[in-house]
């Protein structure tokens, strides 16, 4: 087994052991999001309801809250983006080591 393969196969079991370590300490939990932990968090300390100072555009475009499809779509969207960012990157300085090897007069 070489050493690539071995730190690859490492990392694999540490990213599986992140991801399913939290289900298992605390079964049972809702894993909620920040938003609503936000508004809750300041109804607490202020006692009383909070009122979001700022609509999203898309809201008030479709005039009111954005189906869940949509909001799906448009999370799939960004994430695409970044993952399209972050492999071109990723692909951009793989390429130029194994071409800087190859001529390296430039």
């Amino acid at each position: 087994m070489t050493k690539n393969l071995k730190t690859a196969l490492i990392l694999l079991l540490i990213v599986v052991a992140m991801t399913l370590l939290p289900f298992a300490v605390a079964r049972g939990a809702e894993f909620g999001g920040t938003d609503d932990a936000g508004s809750q968090m300041v109804n607490q300390i202020r006692g009383e309801e909070y009122q979001p100072w700022f609509t999203p555009p898309l809201e008030t475009l479709f005039g009111g809250e954005l189906p869940g499809e949509i909001e799906s779509l448009l999370f799939c969207l960004q994430t695409g983006i970044g993952v399209g960012v972050l492999a071109f990157g990723f692909g951009y300085y793989t390429a130029r080591k194994k071409y800087a090897r190859k001529n390296p007069e430039h």
